[in-house]
């Protein structure tokens, strides 16, 4: 899916400060860790999570989950400052919900509530993978220009769905890359090597599993266009496409079933999870 729930005018009564608050929160998180002597890694042993969620909330990339907020405080001295703004996150989360334009609800409200999500993308990293900075450009860059307040409000609507990638239970959630879309730096060389830490970080979770389409396959069982598969829990799994502004949730039984047969033949021929990894490690000079 290439995320382009942009391509399509909302009302101002839409435009809100989410994508601010969340940053926010992890700026202050960042000054209270170091505040409180504690190195990323400390604190996510005394909060049993990884160190990876520590330092994305940190940088604005990943939400601070509201539970995760009430026990992190203590442990950095926040004087319940952090676990009040809970509150405040939660709301947000649920404002997330809805307030996507008409067009896109559909999907987004599948998406958020999907047991399974399968996404393949052709052009751009998908909304659900994208940095702040990230998407910020792509907006920023699109034609006709949008303002200030539009930009503001689609980038935190957008990082607004990547709360999926921390719900638990986890849905499953598989991503195949063309390498191309990692290959096109977007916003330059300091948002392209943040989007592919990104990727890279929630490439390493265990819930998740994502693979790299190679450029020198010489076959290629699909090159239409990006697309989704997911499956809400108790209904049968549906696919979502968006060509040129124009979306589709697609319900038919044996159009979903072809989409499902040609992510199956596409992740065959992808380089395997562990593969994947090296590839952005290589890309990244870390190998």
């Amino acid at each position: 899916m290439s995320g382009n729930e942009e391509e399509r005018p909302e009302r101002p009564s839409e435009v809100d400060g989410t994508a601010h608050l969340f940053q926010a929160l992890g700026k202050i998180l960042k000054v209270l860790r170091r505040n409180a002597g504690l190195s990323q890694a400390e604190l996510s042993d005394l909060a049993h999570c990884s160190e990876d969620l520590i330092s994305s909330v940190e940088r604005g990339v990943r939400t601070p989950q509201p539970d995760f907020l009430v026990r992190v405080d203590p442990l950095v001295k926040a004087d319940g400052v952090l676990a009040v703004a809970a509150d405040d996150v939660r709301k947000a989360l649920a404002r997330a919900r809805v307030r996507h334009p008409d067009w896109f609800r559909d999907f987004a409200h599948e998406e958020a509530k999907a047991v399974a999500l399968h996404y393949y993308a052709v052009q751009a990293v998908p909304g659900v993978l994208q940095t702040p900075a990230y998407a910020r450009s792509l907006f920023e860059h699109r034609r006709p220009m949008l303002d200030e307040a539009t930009i503001e409000k689609r980038v935190a609507d957008r990082i607004s769905r990547q709360v999926l990638l921390d719900q638990w239970p986890a849905p499953t959630v598989s991503f195949v890359l063309e390498a191309a879309v990692l290959l096109r730096p977007f916003g330059g060389p300091k948002v392209h090597r943040e989007q592919l830490l990104r990727i890279l970080e929630v490439a390493r979770r265990r819930t998740v599993e994502l693979q790299i389409m190679p450029q020198d396959k010489d076959e290629h069982p699909y090159l239409d266009g990006a697309f989704t598969l997911l499956t809400a829990r108790g209904r049968r799994e549906v696919a979502y496409t968006e060509i040129y502004g124009h979306s589709r949730l697609i319900t038919d039984p044996e159009e979903v079933r072809a989409y499902t047969e040609r992510y199956g033949i596409i992740r065959a021929q992808a380089l395997t999870p562990r593969e994947s990894l090296d590839w952005i490690e290589k890309l990244l000079g870390e190998r």
